[in-house]
């Protein structure tokens, strides 16, 4: 697919490859044909890149291969994974460097402009300088040549009699020029002038006269090596001899005379194709079997025994051989065939007969077929002879010819005949079967319209010579390349030097007739020439009507710019669409990042105002569009150009067949009578002129940006801007279609509103009449319109102007300096060209700013100025000012939800008739610019609302500046860019807001990590109870209301936007399932104590809350809250410098007892708080929610407000619950009253929950290895904790682990088991059934507690949850197996289903993505003890997964991981767009890789 899209690069670019998703894990390798350093280039030869980590360490998410690219051309990769051959592969397209003059200096892509010449029209070598120095004196810096080598008898320039000979007419008696002297020239146009040249390759063809192809006929498409368009070439020759008897009188008795002048005659022509052609040719025998000779030798082999014996009999299984010589009933059955398809019923002689009477009535129904074949072909063909008769003859468009005769035959001959033209028909057949005269009927070359450029038309399977299709090159023969050299060595050699005479004395080369070229053979000598050039610049105009095909044959042969026609522009505004569509990007384009995503563009543009193959425009548009037109088409920031002639308004087409008189040479004092010389005051030149240097000065300097407005029907202006200067240049063009002789015009042209402040006039022109005479012919120099001239001034101030009435200036708010133009005489023909800058003061602003951002790029020092009064703020470096910001700030300078905002008395910013925003900080900007700057989209309301007004400019700096401290320093900061931002025009605002945003961005995220900042945030009231007034290193804030100290410890969200501010912020079990990986993986350490020290603080009945609300309205209506929580405090002693420091440290505790009210600190360390947890659920806790009732939960029943955990004496396993509640993170409790399941638990989950069972057998091991090592002062919790300990390790596989044996004995409800090698989710609950099912629970224990598990059960049942449970981001809640499940939730939908009605299904099916983090560090962990293969299979599997979340991620407006997934990955609208333990896992899995 890749050979579809263009990819350009730019010399002495670093290309990257990175990894894409699906390859992540793999075991990738990239090759390429790219030359290795100091080697040549060879297009079959591929050589592996290295892999670069830039952290020093294997990672698939960060790590590239790279190519320094030094060598022009077209270059393939491709990369394959494990073990696969080619998993992908592309091209890349290197644009070469152009240089000229003494010093060799570059010259730019976009800086070219070309004039062509037709070389035969330039007479003697030594007199070409004096024609040439027409491009010069009009600024033209590249030349293009038609080919120059000896002509074929047509005089056409494309049609080469030798292509390795000089065209001799270039010589002069006495003086035989060669191709050394041509480069001579080349080489001093290229140091003199600065002038590059280049010249036609003409591939696919040659002269029918060429001498070298009546030695070598095998080299075009002939009679011997192609006799499948013999029957193509008896059809020509029949209309040759009924040329000759249409002119010689023979049929007009039959209504056709030699001159054809109306319909009758036409359809009597058709009669005569009919009734004698055809009839006469008889091409249907080409393709038809002899069918008696074909069942006799059939006889034969059935008589002696051959027959074949098939139980299915199938008449299509008959094949027809193509005959290999092409004669008339020369096809042939397949004899294997016809005996598997017709079998005798016996060996007698009347079954023998029988059998070939059914093989004879088949071929004579085949025949049938050819014969309707060929008459189908035969109507196409009577069509298209009978619309060539149309063109030539009658229609008012074509050439007329008049009477048909032997020089003007029906139809051009398709095929050479260089024999006596005295032949009468059937002798000439009879040469058909003379290899020595039929070699040398050679097939002529064309275009074939809508044809597949990819396909030869003149290969066996097409019949385009047989049914007429070709638009013929009478002159020219098509040549025969083969696949390969060895195919025909005599014609790759021969093209071979050619190219490389060609490559060696020019800069570049058009590809004439490129669709048509077979891409091999023009690959194969481009790569010729490249070896001689390296820098060869290749140019080629196609005509596929595919922009995807277009594309192929610029990625497989380098092409460096297509050619595009102004002249294919019906309007003014379709011309000015073009200079759009080719010619640069957007004024107030954003800056795009150094590193970055290598995405398609269109093929690099080579717009031309006129090509030698279009029609004079001076016919049919006007003498006067030759200016405006021109100057549109200079005005495209792409290589542009014209063809000698145009700016002389010669007033017809320079044919390329037909033209035999010279250019007109250079004299400055030429009158403009004298036909055989030109000046600056014949045509246009004087503008070209002008318009050259000035598209050589925009495209050198910069001015890369492009707008392109209609002011009317027929003006068009078109903006050139320098987006680091910000100066523009504004060319208005009056076109004239419709010549103002004889076509109104409007007399009133509209006013129009210039940004800035004209600095000049850079030039006006118009096109006027002078006393020169009319114009006549001249019979030796090709001369243009005497009479008409332009009127023209460079350089001059608006004052002066003869076109501009008057001008205003008007203030358009305090940063919008316009003038107003009115015109005066635009007239038809004419063109004004203004050079405006910004205003002083806007310049200056301008300039300043860029000062400021050169902190973040370099790229902002072209066009920037001091700052002698800068703020002091802005003295410092942002990264200085930002490096004092705490975790808390940069939660706020980056993220905070609408919700969060509106805790604070804000909100995010809205953008009217759009949305508002993600986030109230820069994320919320980035996530909207970063899809707006790629694709330069500012016609985005986002755009558009910072063009309108600093609504959202002060949003961002006030928002911070409240904050005070730190962060109002950062606040100040954007407030003093922002002074100089507000005063700078409109529609730059956007693209220097960006600039500064993405500055400060890039520095914030340079300082923390994205994952962490998005949920850990203080928001107007802490939510966090306070901690013990001893502890160190607390956080404290002035409260805004009291003006009293206060704690500000960060808390972390659950998930934004549904649980992000006030009560419903913080949860216990939320908090715990994520501290890990948001704030321990990545180094946060002091927080995390802070928040584990907090909720201590809130232990009541052995349990921390889930709901925190802020400490004193918590409900303690979870069970695995506190086993979290206790898991988070061994991670944390765990992982951080000595973290079991936190055992010791003192917490303040708001509830002394069960029943107490919340209290100020109370203090005791944190082990007596752990201890305190472990015994109560040893002793066993029941109680009673405190409220309980509807004030504190309006679903639940009576019941469920009754709170039970314990430990098993037997198994050590905590249980607890009932099925009216639900206490582990599964806590769906139903709603619907008219699905009847309010107050029902979903998921109740009660007994001993696998996760709870794991996280209770981590913290007792811990414990008690806390204890051996003196860092628990406490040995026994009841019962000794080595003990515990011991019982779970016991009792787990028994209880847990649905085995295969159906005997099992611990096996309590065999009926139920519905999935064996699986672990169950839950034991003793008190619907049995819900023990069995399959939930991604068990792989959370596998993590914490991987002793508990047996390495190969372990391993089957994650394949098991692999294959039933894993989507694209998250895992399945249940399994789809389940009569429970259902993957879609809905939480409004209400009805009487009572497993979905107001989202009962929470956790029923929908794939939440923490419990992937879990399964991931599980499959890792058992995957090592499976050994290295399966390991290894694991990390690809673990990496491919995580791509998928990184994706995600980076696409997410919300830069985060949601809650949920629908079933399959797809969006939930009521899932959270970013989850703490959603993120937190998969940071964890990171870690653990």
């Amino acid at each position: 697919a890749h050979i579809l899209l263009v990819y350009y690069l730019l010399l002495c670019f670093e290309l990257q490859f990175r990894l894409g998703p699906t390859l992540q894990g793999r075991h990738v390798q990239v090759h390429t044909n790219y030359p290795a350093e100091g080697e040549k280039f060879d297009r079959v030869k591929f050589w592996p890149l290295n892999w670069i980590n830039p952290t020093g360490r294997e990672d698939d998410s960060d790590k590239y291969c790279k190519l320094d690219l030094q060598v022009a051309g077209s270059y393939q990769y491709y990369f394959c994974a494990g073990t696969e051959e080619k998993t992908g592969s592309g091209y890349i397209v290197v644009d070469p460097v152009l240089r000229v003059g003494a010093d060799n200096h570059v010259l730019p892509l976009d800086c070219i402009a070309i004039q062509t010449y037709l070389a035969k029209c330039l007479g003697p070598l030594d007199e070409w300088q004096d024609r040439l120095r027409v491009a010069k004196e009009t600024g033209y810096n590249m030349i293009h040549f038609t080919p120059l080598q000896k002509l074929g008898m047509s005089r056409s320039c494309y049609s080469l009699a030798d292509q390795l000979e000089l065209n001799p007419e270039f010589s002069t008696e006495g003086k035989n020029y060669t191709w050394m002297d041509v480069g001579n020239l080349v080489e001093k146009l290229k140091k003199e002038w600065n002038m590059v040249c280049i010249t036609d390759v003409v591939y696919n063809h040659t002269a029918a006269n060429s001498r070298w192809l009546c030695l070598h006929p095998e080299c075009g498409y002939n009679l011997v090596n192609s006799p499948h368009l013999k029957p193509a070439w008896v059809l020509d020759r029949a209309l040759w001899h009924l040329t000759c008897d249409i002119a010689d009188g023979k049929y007009s008795g039959h209504g056709v005379p030699a001159h054809i002048e109306n319909e009758h005659q036409l359809h009597m022509l058709r009669g005569v194709l009919w009734d004698e052609i055809y009839p006469r040719t008889k091409l249907w025998e080409f393709y038809q079997v002899n069918v008696e000779k074909a069942v006799e030798q059939f006889r034969k082999l059935l008589q002696a025994g051959k027959a074949v014996r098939l139980e299915n009999e199938d008449k299509k299984r008959l094949r027809i051989l193509p005959d290999p010589h092409g004669r008339r009933f020369g096809n042939t059955v397949d004899m294997t065939s016809a005996l598997e398809t017709f079998i005798p019923n016996g060996n007698e002689p009347s079954s023998i007969q029988e059998c070939c009477n059914w093989l004879r009535n088949r071929l004579e129904e085949l025949n049938v077929e050819s014969y309707k074949e060929m008459h189908y072909h035969e109507e196409q063909a009577t069509n298209c002879i009978v619309g060539n008769v149309v063109y030539e003859r009658l229609a008012d468009h074509g050439p007329k010819l008049g009477p048909i005769t032997r020089n003007h035959p029906v139809v051009c001959g398709y095929f050479t005949f260089p024999f006596e033209d005295n032949l009468t028909f059937d002798q000439e057949m009879q040469l058909m079967s003379q290899t020595d005269k039929a070699c040398h009927f050679l097939a002529h070359n064309g275009w074939v319209m809508s044809d597949d450029p990819l396909r030869n038309f003149a290969e066996p399977g097409s019949n385009v010579y047989l049914r007429r299709e070709l638009i013929c090159w009478g002159d020219s023969v098509k040549l025969r390349y083969g696949e390969k050299p060895a195919d025909c060595p005599y014609l790759w050699a021969h093209m071979k030097k050619y190219t490389e005479i060609t490559a060696q004395h020019f800069a570049g080369v058009r590809l004439d007739n490129c669709h048509s070229t077979p891409l091999h053979v023009a690959e194969y000598m481009l790569e010729r020439a490249r070896e001689l050039k390296p820098d060869l610049y290749v140019v080629a105009e196609l005509f596929t009507g595919s922009e995807e095909l277009d594309n192929v044959f610029v990625t497989r042969l380098a092409i460096t710019s297509l050619i595009r026609e102004a002249m294919s522009a019906g309007d003014s505004h379709e011309e000015g669409r073009l200079v759009y569509r080719f010619g640069g990007e957007p004024v107030g384009s954003f800056v795009q990042p150094s590193l970055r995503p290598l995405v398609p563009s269109i093929a690099h543009a080579m717009f031309l105002d006129v090509t030698h193959d279009n029609e004079c425009p001076v016919q049919i548009r006007s003498a006067y569009d030759s200016l405006p037109s021109s100057a549109i088409v200079s005005m495209a920031s792409c290589a542009t150009g014209s063809t000698r002639g145009y700016d002389e308004l010669v007033p017809h087409q320079i044919s390329v067949v037909k033209e035999e008189r010279f250019y007109p040479k250079w004299n400055s004092e030429a009158k403009p009578s004298s036909a055989g010389e030109v000046n600056s005051q014949s045509g246009i030149i004087a503008g070209k002129l002008a318009l050259n240097m000035l598209h050589q000065e925009l495209a050198s300097k910069g001015f890369s940006q492009v707008y392109v407005d209609q002011v009317d029907e027929d003006i068009v202006a078109v903006t050139r801007h320098c987006p680091s200067t910000h100066q523009s240049v504004v060319a208005v063009c009056h076109t004239a279609f419709r010549n103002p002789k004889t076509y109104q015009y409007r007399q009133e042209v509209p006013p129009m509103c210039i940004p800035g402040k004209i600095e000049e006039v850079v030039l006006e022109a118009r096109t006027v009449e002078r006393i020169a005479g009319s114009y006549q012919k001249d019979r030796k120099s090709i001369n243009g319109l005497p009479d008409h001239t332009l009127e023209i001034r460079e350089h001059i101030q608006l004052h002066d102007s003869k076109i501009v009435k008057q001008d205003d200036v008007m203030c358009k708010g305090r940063s919008e300096f316009v003038q107003e133009i009115e015109f005066e005489h635009l007239s038809p023909g004419s063109v004004i060209v203004f050079r405006v800058s910004l205003d002083p003061r806007s310049q200056e602003l301008v300039g300043v700013l860029r000062r400021h951002l050169v902190q973040f790029s370099d790229h902002y020092k072209t066009g920037s100025m001091p700052d002698n009064n800068a703020p002091a703020i802005l003295t410092t470096p942002l990264a200085a000012i930002m490096s004092k910001v705490t975790l808390a700030d940069m939660n706020v300078l980056l993220f905070r939800c609408d919700a969060e905002e509106q805790e604070d008395g804000g909100g995010c910013y809205n953008i009217p008739s759009w949305m508002s925003l993600k986030y109230g900080g820069l994320q919320g900007l980035m996530s909207v610019m970063g899809d707006i700057r790629p694709k330069n989209d500012l016609g985005h309301p986002f755009c558009d609302n910072l063009r309108r007004g600093d609504w959202m400019i002060d949003y961002v700096s006030n928002r911070l500046v409240i904050k005070g401290g730190a962060l109002g320093e950062v606040g100040k900061w954007f407030q003093a860019m922002f002074t100089y931002l507000k005063h700078i025009p409109r529609y730059l605002v956007p693209c220097y807001f960006d600039s500064i945003i993405v500055g400060a961005y890039t520095t914030a995220l340079d300082i923390l990590v994205i994952s962490v900042l998005q949920m850990c945030g203080v928001g107007l009231h802490p939510a966090l109870p306070p901690l013990a007034p001893t502890l160190l290193d607390v956080p404290y804030r002035l409260n805004g209301v009291t003006n009293e100290k206060e704690q500000c410890c960060v808390s972390l969200a659950a998930g934004l936007p549904h649980f992000a501010a006030g009560m419903v912020r913080c949860w216990g079990r939320d908090t715990f399932m994520a501290l890990r990986g948001l704030m321990l993986v990545t180094g946060r350490h002091l927080e995390a104590r802070n928040i584990i020290l907090a909720f201590a603080g809130t232990l009541r009945y052995g349990l921390i809350p889930n709901l925190l609300g802020q400490g004193t309205g918590a409900r303690y209506n979870c069970r695995d809250a506190v086993w979290w929580w206790l898991q988070c405090i061994q991670d944390y002693c765990n992982m951080v410098p000595d973290g079991v420091n936190i055992l010791m440290c003192p917490v303040s505790r708001m509830y002394p007892t069960n029943v107490s009210q919340p209290q100020p600190a109370g203090i005791q360390p944190l082990y007596d708080v752990i201890h305190e947890a472990m015994t109560r659920h040893m002793q066993g806790t029941e109680f009673r929610e405190r409220n309980a009732g509807p004030q504190i939960d309006r679903n639940m029943t009576d019941e469920g407000f009754n709170v039970e955990a314990k430990v098993n004496e037997d198994t050590g396993f905590v249980y607890g619950g009932n099925r009216f509640n639900c206490g582990t993170w599964m806590d769906k409790m139903g709603e619907s009253d008219k699905a009847h399941n309010k107050g029902i638990p979903a998921t109740p989950r009660d007994g001993s929950a696998v996760e709870i069972v794991g996280l209770c057998k981590s913290t007792v091991r811990w414990l008690v290895d806390l204890h051996t090592h003196g860092f628990f002062p406490y040995a026994t919790l009841t019962i000794l904790s080595d003990e515990w300990n011991r019982k779970i390790q016991e009792n787990f596989e028994k209880m847990f682990y649905v085995s295969h044996n159906l005997q099992d004995p611990n096996e309590k409800h065999p009926d139920l088991v519905h999935k064996r090698g699986i672990y169950k989710d839950s034991y003793g609950a008190s619907s049995p059934w819900c023990d069995y099912q399959l939930r991604p629970n068990f792989a959370i224990t596998m993590v914490v507690a991987p002793e508990l598990f047996t390495v190969e059960r372990a391993w089957e049942a994650l394949e098991m949850a692999e294959t039933k449970l894993l989507g694209p981001l998250g895992m399945k809640t249940l399994d789809p197996d389940d009569m429970k499940y259902c993957g879609v939730y809905d939480n409004t939908l209400d009805s009487e289903n009572f497993n979905v009605a107001k989202g009962f299904n929470y956790h029923q099916g929908p794939e939440w993505l923490w419990p992937v983090g879990y399964f991931l560090r599980a499959k890792l962990y058992f995957a090592k003890k499976m050994g290295p293969e399966i390991y290894d299979k694991t990390v690809y599997l673990v990496k491919n997964v995580l791509s998928r979340h990184n994706i995600h991620f980076e696409r997410s407006s919300w830069k985060g991981l949601p809650e949920l997934t629908n079933e399959n990955g797809q969006y939930c609208p009521f899932s959270c767009e970013t989850q703490a333990w959603s993120i937190a896992t998969i940071l964890e899995v990171l870690h653990d890789l």
